[in-house]
């Protein structure tokens, strides 16, 4: 039995009509009849009932129609299933710059020689780096977000600062406290972007200032308005720029993230190694 005979039936079966069935699969009627039939003489069964009022199922039918659909969604799987255990695609930040991120990648080159890899770099309105639109497998990115429906791995917690320009009065501070800078303009993101996300980045309140969507766009808002930006510590600023340490705001937590149900190895793999590659390290502390 043919996997194209049942795709024949199928059509026939939803269509109950030859004609139209014969449209839907862009051929002529005669080899669709012919097709069922043979079919028809395989099974030992008669599969539609034909007659003047039209085509209809038989039992024998309506349990193959059953039983195809489920063959033949299992089986337009497979392409899929096969490219997973070939390619993977991971989704970073547009920041990404972590020395952690390097010797990850290089401990998966050496744990899957061959594999395809495949990056897409988000900017900073997606914090699951284009995983819930089903456009990576797994993501090396930083919370908090939504998690609803994915399982999120911590590797690290960062320490995070205040960006500021260099001839800011509060640039030459060993550190600061968010309340100290509640009377400044602070970057936002896009309207859609994960209130969670946009949240820890605005350090808990409700902010004004200007839309932004990459880390660059982020540095340059500081650079020609003022505003206040944030970041982890350990990630060098332009010079006309700098970093004073916030203390009284939680750590920015990088983690590693997938849906929940992905039995994918690849990914496991990658999880698994990435906790090994970042060992819980500040950036200015790997080598």
């Amino acid at each position: 039995m043919e996997l194209r005979t049942l795709r024949y039936f199928v059509a026939v079966a939803e269509e109950l009509h030859f004609g139209r069935a014969a449209a839907r699969l862009q051929m002529s009627q005669p080899p669709l009849s012919r097709a069922i039939k043979h079919l028809e003489r395989e099974l030992g069964a008669a599969l539609f009932d034909r007659s003047a009022a039209g085509v209809a199922l038989t039992p024998a039918g309506a349990v193959l129609l059953q039983e195809a659909r489920v063959l033949l969604e299992q089986a337009d799987q497979v392409p899929r299933r096969v490219q997973a255990a070939v390619s993977i695609t991971i989704g970073m930040l547009g920041d990404s710059t972590d020395p952690g991120a390097s010797r990850l990648a290089a401990a998966y080159r050496q744990q899957h020689p061959g594999l395809e890899v495949r990056i897409r770099e988000a900017d900073l309105t997606d914090p699951t780096c284009g995983l819930r639109a089903g456009l990576v497998d797994v993501a090396l990115t930083r919370a908090p977000f939504d998690e609803a429906g994915l399982v999120v791995h911590e590797l690290r917690a960062d320490p995070v600062g205040a960006v500021l320009r260099t001839d800011d009065p509060l640039a030459q501070r060993d550190q600061l406290k968010l309340a100290e800078l509640a009377d400044r303009r602070w970057f936002q993101f896009p309207a859609d972007t994960d209130p969670s996300w946009q949240s820890y980045w605005n350090g808990g309140q409700s902010r004004e200032g200007p839309v932004v969507r990459s880390v660059q766009e982020c540095l340059q808002a500081v650079l020609w308005n003022g505003t206040v930006g944030l970041s982890p510590l350990g990630h060098n600023p332009p010079a006309e720029l700098t970093v004073v340490p916030l203390v009284d705001l939680p750590p920015s937590r990088v983690v590693t993230v997938w849906k929940k149900g992905d039995t994918n190895p690849l990914v496991r793999s990658f999880v698994e190694l990435a906790s090994s590659a970042y060992q819980g390290q500040w950036p200015d502390d790997c080598s």
